[in-house]
């Protein structure tokens, strides 16, 4: 038995030793790795400091130039677009610097998260950041299909669709989040699809806090219905955009942080007569028309506790304005390029 305690007792010694060692290189390993935080703090810093100095004398320059396109003769405009077009191309570069380095939160994610560094260091990092945030808007798509047509056709009680107008409003408010994030390390998202969130909340608050009433059993049908055929929609564009940015990412011509979204782009032409249809019937339902138009005079004769019929129909009004124009300004565009430009270009919207 004492012979027994003995090899347990020097097996246990050796095992201490081993991992006494191991902590003693975990420790120097440690040092080190802090020693390298510290010098990529203090290059992240230099490079905005250059950044900053360097847009500065852009903007100097950019103003000197314009004082001397007035005096100069044709071959001196010349060089001066050169310099100019030369300078764009360094505030494109510098946009991509930056999606790199920490930078300070936009208003809403300051009032969001607070002033927490949201920049993604590398391009895995920042990909499988992006691969998810389409995945939940794929997933969710699919969950909001079926709570709208559970509310529409099986349980129409009011406490059913409560949670089906919170998911909205949750669903919605973390798509700006997400976005906020994204833009911050490099998407280029822009233009009236980043709104068109922000105001899709504010829709589905008022109709979270719509009482219950004759004028919204009224509306609630067709509301259920647009949103039915909108996750319809969104559906078919995930899969048409995914396979489409995932050609022009392979060719190049696509940044590999580039999203889906709920309209329409210019490089989305390939497919044309397949998607547009579906996209305009949804820009033009009778959903967002009447909801916009029609029932504006109604609210003349609404008592005050009726004011959500305003207000979504005001809403409506500005989802239906900026779908319909934003996707016919992008069409209008393509349809002027020449089509060898106009096939699945890979310009930015």
């Amino acid at each position: 038995v004492l012979l027994n305690d003995t090899m347990s007792l020097q097996r246990c010694q050796t095992e201490w030793e081993e991992i006494d060692q191991e902590y003693q290189q975990l420790q120097e390993t440690h040092k080190l790795y802090r020693q390298k935080l510290e010098e990529l703090t203090n290059l992240q810093t230099t490079c905005s400091s250059s950044i900053c100095k360097q847009r500065k004398g852009l903007n100097d320059l950019r103003h000197s130039l314009h004082q001397c396109t007035k005096t100069s003769n044709e071959k001196e405009i010349e060089l001066i677009n050169d310099i100019q077009m030369q300078m764009k191309e360094k505030e494109n570069v510098f946009f991509d610097m930056e999606a790199y380095l920490p930078k300070k939160n936009g208003l809403y994610l300051n009032l969001v998260l607070g002033n927490v560094n949201v920049t993604l260091l590398s391009n895995q990092a920042k990909f499988a950041y992006k691969d998810e945030y389409e995945k939940f808007k794929l997933f969710m798509t699919i969950i909001l299909m079926f709570g709208a047509i559970t509310c529409l056709f099986l349980l129409n009680y009011r406490v059913t669709d409560e949670i089906f107008n919170f998911l909205l409003v949750w669903y919605y408010c973390t798509l700006t989040i997400r976005e906020s994030i994204l833009m911050s390390n490099g998407s280029r998202i822009k233009g009236w699809w980043v709104s068109h969130h922000y105001v899709s909340t504010f829709l589905s608050g008022v109709m979270l806090t719509w009482p219950e009433g004759s004028m919204y059993q009224m509306f609630r049908s067709q509301f259920l219905a647009f949103s039915i055929y909108q996750s319809f929609v969104q559906f078919l564009q995930y899969y048409y955009q995914s396979g489409c940015l995932y050609r022009l990412r392979a060719l190049g011509e696509r940044n590999q942080l580039d999203l889906t979204v709920e309209g329409f782009q210019s490089w989305m032409w390939r497919g044309l007569t397949f998607l547009l249809p579906f996209l305009f019937f949804g820009h033009v339902s009778p959903t967002q028309t009447w909801s916009g138009c029609l029932r504006f005079p109604t609210f003349l004769q609404l008592s005050a506790g009726d004011i959500e019929v305003f207000m979504l129909g005001l809403t409506f009004l500005v989802l239906f304005l900026g779908n319909f124009l934003t996707t016919l300004k992008v069409v209008h565009q393509k349809v002027q390029e020449k089509p060898e430009k106009g096939l699945c270009q890979g310009e930015r919207s």
